[in-house]
């Protein structure tokens, strides 16, 4: 493959002035064949295996950056769903001894997150997953890198109801073990959860993975507000073609570097997801691509389908790159992680009701979004209902990550740290519909999964 100096100059500018990164490498690792009934020789495989694949992974992906000068933000590792390994250990006791095995590996690696503490619970829960989701409080406010996940539904299967009723009340605990709440910012609710995603809290290595498998998450929201504020004449068409072409090329520097990382490591290249995830820093705000677009402030009518209109073309200029776009792939909308986000619902320009529209046309739905700390349990689990449904009906990925803060209340402003920033607490309506989920069961399947 052979660049002209136009081509340099531009990736180089991206790189310097508009934030241009890989935002995370994702190595996933298959920890079914560490499973053994010792319970101390299990940890013993796990940690070994975590340690070793995940110095390498950091070892190997600094050379990168000093051989191509692009930023790799995050190196992190996802395992098979770890409620899938535990089902002969299934205890709370084991359950946490595990957790810190990972965690310590994974500090001791080099490794920034280390996701698939979760399990799939979209048909039913077994005993080893209740189990999990029960020590989570636990797990998470006593480790510092272990993410989590739960998948309550897909659209072959429905949702389950009766997981779905047991997270506001975990979501309490953990945000009353944790400073601001904070350590649900690493606890994820899918519908339709992807098995190769790179991005945290949702990674995991799925069943249908090979042993290790490098997954890469690329961002460019700076890159593509540039040529967005560069074109302010374009009709919506032209502006749609700008932005493929130029996630097209956001998307080939991402396969580039991911190809050549898995090579180096000796493992399999998975794929890359492209899509737009934001951090607080200024200039790298999918919110500010909004509002480039003619937006006064996200959360105004016509945001809904401006946002449409952005995650179209990010995903077909993706699509025309590689052949092996997957993950989540579109835009990332997490309101603390995006200052732009966060200025709007300061504003009162964006509500959870308009957040809840746009998991229509974004890739995740309600992301890191900070509510009063004496929401109710049962308020939480219908908000994150609520998000799921839309994913089932509309067979693709939906998730929830919703932080209540202790102690804070609609309007307050509270700060997260580093990379997951800071937002003003939210208000949620108080109108309670635990008459309504307390039915439990399973939301079943739509028509659209009678496909055969």
């Amino acid at each position: 493959m052979t660049f002209t100096l136009d081509e340099i100059y531009e990736t180089a500018r991206m790189i310097l002035f508009e934030k241009l990164d890989i935002r995370t490498t994702t190595l996933g690792i298959n920890i079914k064949d560490c499973v053994h009934s010792n319970f101390h020789t299990f940890q013993d495989r796990v940690y070994r295996k975590i340690v070793r694949y995940g110095k390498i992974l950091t070892k190997e992906a600094k050379q990168i950056e000093i051989k191509y000068g692009i930023p790799i933000i995050n190196k992190r590792v996802s395992l098979t769903p770890v409620s899938m390994v535990m089902e002969t250990h299934a205890t709370p006791e084991k359950f946490k001894r595990m957790a810190k095995t990972i965690d310590t590996a994974a500090e001791e690696s080099g490794i920034d997150y280390i996701g698939g503490f979760g399990a799939l619970v979209h048909k039913g829960i077994t005993k080893a997953e209740e189990t999990l989701l029960t020590s989570l409080p636990e797990v998470i406010s006593s480790t510092k890198r272990i993410c989590s996940f739960l998948n309550a539904g897909n659209t072959n299967s429905g949702i389950n109801v009766d997981a779905v009723n047991m997270i506001g009340k975990i979501l309490l605990e953990i945000a009353q073990r944790t400073k601001n709440g904070s350590g649900c910012a690493r606890f994820v609710v899918f519908v339709n959860a992807p098995e190769d995603n790179p991005f945290m809290a949702g990674a995991f290595h799925g069943p249908g993975e090979p042993d290790t498998s490098l997954n890469i998450g690329i961002s460019g929201p700076g890159v593509v507000r540039n040529v967005v504020e560069k074109n302010p004449k374009s009709d919506l068409t032209q502006l749609s073609e700008i932005i493929k072409r130029t996630v097209f090329k956001i998307t080939r520097a991402g396969e580039l570097i991911g190809r050549e990382l898995a090579k180096n490591m000796g493992v399999p290249f998975g794929i890359v997801d492209i899509s737009l995830a934001p951090t607080p820093a200024p200039g790298d705000s999918v919110a500010e691509i909004i509002e480039a677009f003619g937006i006064e402030r996200i959360g105004a009518p016509g945001s809904t389908f401006a946002i449409a209109l952005l995650m179209d073309a990010v995903k077909k200029g993706g699509a025309m790159a590689s052949g092996n776009v997957g993950g989540l792939s579109g835009t990332f909308i997490p309101v603390s992680e995006d200052a732009g986000m966060a200025k709007a619902v300061g504003k009162g320009a964006l509500t959870i009701e308009k957040i809840e529209a746009f998991t229509a046309v974004c890739s995740v739905g309600l992301d890191m979004v900070a509510i009063p700390g004496d929401t109710p349990a049962e308020i939480i689990n219908a908000i994150i209902a609520d998000i799921l449904a839309i994913g089932i009906i509309n067979n693709k990925t939906t998730a929830v990550r919703i932080i209540p803060v202790p102690g804070k209340k609609a309007g307050d402003v509270v700060s997260f740290g580093g990379l997951l920033g800071s937002m003003p607490v939210i208000q949620v309506k108080n109108f309670s519909s635990s008459r309504f989920l307390k039915r439990g069961g399973r939301f079943p399947s739509p028509l659209i999964a009678l496909r055969n």
